[in-house]
């Protein structure tokens, strides 16, 4: 597949023409071992096309993605999956629909709200365990949308942070059957189209999603895709992007996107092929010592609790195997491979696995799980964000209304969402979680 954006970037780099243009570096580094990448960083000059108004080479390279995921149209972010979900959020803004959404959101999500002015109502997960992750009840759902006397959509996070995945061709079809929209978080998800069953949300009927390609794609941090199904949306991902966007996006990023099409076009399913077998083979290893969560295999996850473990500890003892976990607690610890890891990664992971659980203390009493509870809402998510706020002790929180988000990131699912007075719940929840204080509102 061809690379668009790529091809003119190391043309230009190699050209002996005067940068007398932005960026300040002019294509040299301060530091030799950077050479190559300070050339290959330039700006909106004549033949690079312009990310919010495409229609050369970014143009191309978005054909060519929506041509792989079958989109009807996709979009480049520089901003990461957070400029997507600002845009979709903006689109159904522009369409007055009310705003309805599974709990576990990134704080991307609230922050967006807060920008956009908008109100949301919330569907809680049936959880099993903490918050990041649960199922999302279809009669819950129901319920929700054949009450709304407005247009509505819904938005869901899938995967979720652990990899469990949602029925999004039964919330499709539920969405639709009421006249709403589906909007999906697939943060974690831009490989689900290449498996032998097209898994995508995408292809399940979900009328815009987005894809961090960072985060399961060889495609540099902020990468990541805007995805519609609908063409009367088409013309306008663009529009809602540049609400939020730099006017001076990345240029590596969006390479390092198109070559994200290449790699897709000609590698990719066989690496998924080859990589299933190794992480079932993994699994099964460990039968019997390791509980896995259920869900998108790249996504390996141990049930360090109901294991008999720590997980902080499993995640510590991981580290000094030369393993870095994507995120641990003491219930779970998240392994994050890709269909790029390579088969020594897998060799190397089950190594350091082995070590890890051999060097672990065995947990006579496991944590009871803490159900979390919606808390009640006061005042409006806008109102609050940018009200006067301070930031107090979680052992003095309680009763006082949360002002901005705080939570660990990874991965950033609100405990306390603004606007939201804080409850013994939510204090029991922060200290789990190890957050220690919280920002509220000023009295």
């Amino acid at each position: 597949m061809d690379t668009p954006i790529y091809d003119f970037l190391v043309k230009y780099a190699s050209s002996a023409v005067l940068r007398a243009h932005m960026p300040g570096h002019k294509g040299k580094a301060p530091v030799k071992e950077l050479e190559g990448l300070y050339s290959l960083d330039i700006t909106e000059i004549k033949g690079a096309d312009s990310l919010f108004e495409a229609e050369g080479i970014i143009a191309e390279s978005e054909r060519n993605t929506a041509e792989l995921y079958s989109s009807v149209a996709s979009a480049f972010s520089a901003g990461g999956s957070t400029l997507c979900i600002q845009a979709m959020l903006a689109l159904m803004k522009m369409e007055r629909r009310r705003v309805i959404a599974a709990r576990n959101v990134h704080r991307a999500f609230l922050n967006a709200a807060a920008l956009l002015g908008l109100d949301v109502t919330w569907i809680m997960p049936e959880y099993s365990g903490g918050i990041l992750s649960g199922e999302l009840s279809l009669a819950d759902v129901e319920k929700v949308l054949s009450a709304s006397a407005e247009p509505a959509c819904l938005y869901v996070t899938s995967p979720d942070y652990t990899g469990k995945t949602a029925d999004i061709s039964a919330l499709a079809e539920l969405c639709h059957r009421y006249g709403a929209r589906l909007l999906v978080d697939n943060a974690h998800g831009a490989h689900l189209a290449f498996f032998e069953k097209n898994l995508h949300p995408i292809a399940l009927g979900a009328d815009l999603c987005c894809d961090s390609a960072h985060k399961m794609l060889p495609a540099l941090t902020g990468a990541a895709v805007l995805h519609t199904s609908c063409s009367e949306y088409a013309p306008l991902l663009k529009q809602a992007m540049s609400f939020f966007g730099s006017t001076s996006p990345s240029y590596l990023i969006m390479a390092s996107l198109d070559l994200c099409n290449r790699y897709i076009a000609e590698c990719i399913r066989g690496d998924i092929a080859a990589a299933l077998p190794q992480i079932v083979a993994l699994r099964e290893s460990f039968k019997g010592r390791l509980v896995f969560a259920e869900g998108e295999p790249f996504h390996i996850t141990v049930k360090a609790a109901e294991s008999g473990f720590d997980g902080t500890e499993l995640a510590e003892l991981l580290r000094a195997e030369g393993v870095e976990c994507e995120y641990a607690d003491s219930e779970l610890v998240v392994l994050l491979m890709s269909p790029f890891s390579s088969d020594l990664d897998f060799v190397r992971l089950r190594a350091a696995l082995e070590s890890a659980v051999a060097g672990a203390s065995r947990k006579s009493c496991i944590r009871p799980i803490i159900t979390p509870k919606l808390p009640h809402m006061a005042l409006a998510i806008r109102e609050v964000a940018f009200a006067p706020s301070e930031e107090i002790p979680v052992g003095e929180a309680e009763g006082r209304i949360c002002a901005s988000v705080k939570v660990p990131c990874p991965p950033a699912i609100p405990i306390a969402a603004s606007g939201e007075v804080i409850d013994s719940n939510c204090i029991e929840l922060f200290r789990a979680y190890g957050i220690k204080t919280v920002v509220v509102v000023k009295k």
